[in-house]
């Protein structure tokens, strides 16, 4: 079992304060660091200092650090034209030597495309197939050929289909819990297919789910990595979990039942569920940035039990 990093800067958090915590993820071992993709803050709170873009970010990040993978869950497909996004993102994975994933989604929050002067269209999971077509078409043009690509809602023309990535393939992500569409779209075009907090049991439909779309499409099901995002609170005793669920205004009942938290041991058998259910990756929501021993204390106490 992986365990990677997923912050929400979005509540609240400068550059400095991700990178801290970026750096925080490489030396402690954890497989990677991802952050969302939003430009305003949910539920309460002030978000300050303001929103940071997720592939500027990630573009920091690649040039300062040297191992962890760096992504997005997820790219909101409504922010950009993939086109455009095909190009950062490749030119992030050139910056970071091969390190990046894409996490794309249809995008959702419809408070911060009116915030921000986005438009936000109707039809967005037509949007997604299109935007996963060109993006991955882009990337897997060889050198010296070029692209075309006539759609509903997007259109290129003898494109160069440049520049290319560092990594022969960037691994794309796809997530949710749509029944239908979404098993079909990440057997399509996923590396890997990521359920957000949802229950063991949930977890465990979708999967299979996803598994018997892939087998569908011609793919074996163990073809795409299973993992899970959870909100993540850890402490050594009681006063220390509820001290860190206050801290980002949850109750701690709450968080046992639908996230992982409590003691290091709880942790560990939590994760021991998801784990047979098929997830070999967690995603740990971290929401108090922070909190860096709350890092510290999950690398020595439930990921050095991990293996």
């Amino acid at each position: 079992m992986h365990l990677r990093i997923f912050t929400e800067p979005q509540q609240g958090a400068s550059y400095d304060t991700l990178l801290a915590v970026a750096k925080a993820t490489e030396d402690l071992g954890f497989d990677a660091f991802f952050r969302s993709d939003h430009y305003l803050r949910m539920g309460q709170g002030d978000g300050l200092p303001g929103p940071t873009d997720a592939w500027i970010t990630l573009a920091g990040l690649a040039r300062e650090t040297r191992r962890i993978r760096l992504g997005t869950l997820m790219t909101a497909g409504t922010f950009r034209l993939p086109g455009v996004l095909a190009i950062q993102v490749a030119q992030v994975d050139q910056m970071s030597g091969g390190r990046v994933e894409l996490g794309l989604g249809a995008g959702w929050f419809e408070e911060e495309h009116r915030a921000y002067g986005i438009p936000f269209p109707k039809e967005k999971f037509s949007r997604l197939q299109e935007q996963l077509a060109v993006i991955t078409g882009l990337w897997g043009t060889p050198a010296g050929e070029s692209f075309s690509y006539e759609g509903e809602h997007y259109r290129l023309e003898d494109s160069p289909a440049l520049p290319k990535p560092a990594q022969p393939k960037i691994p794309v992500l796809v997530g949710g819990h749509g029944a239908v569409r979404t098993p079909r779209l990440a057997a399509r075009y996923a590396d890997e297919f990521n359920i957000p907090f949802a229950s063991v049991e949930d977890s465990e439909r979708q999967f299979g789910r996803v598994r018997a779309a892939a087998e569908e499409a011609g793919r074996k099901g163990d073809d795409l990595v299973y993992s899970a995002a959870l909100v993540a609170c850890v402490g050594r005793d009681d006063a220390e979990v509820a001290r860190r669920a206050a801290a980002i205004g949850r109750d701690v009942e709450e968080l046992k039942a639908n996230g992982l938290a409590g003691s290091p041991a709880e942790v560990v058998e939590k994760i021991g569920r998801y784990q047979a259910v098929g997830a070999s990756r967690l995603y740990l929501q971290m929401l108090d940035l922070d909190d860096l021993d709350h890092l510290e204390l999950i690398a020595s106490q439930v990921q050095s039990q991990l293996g």
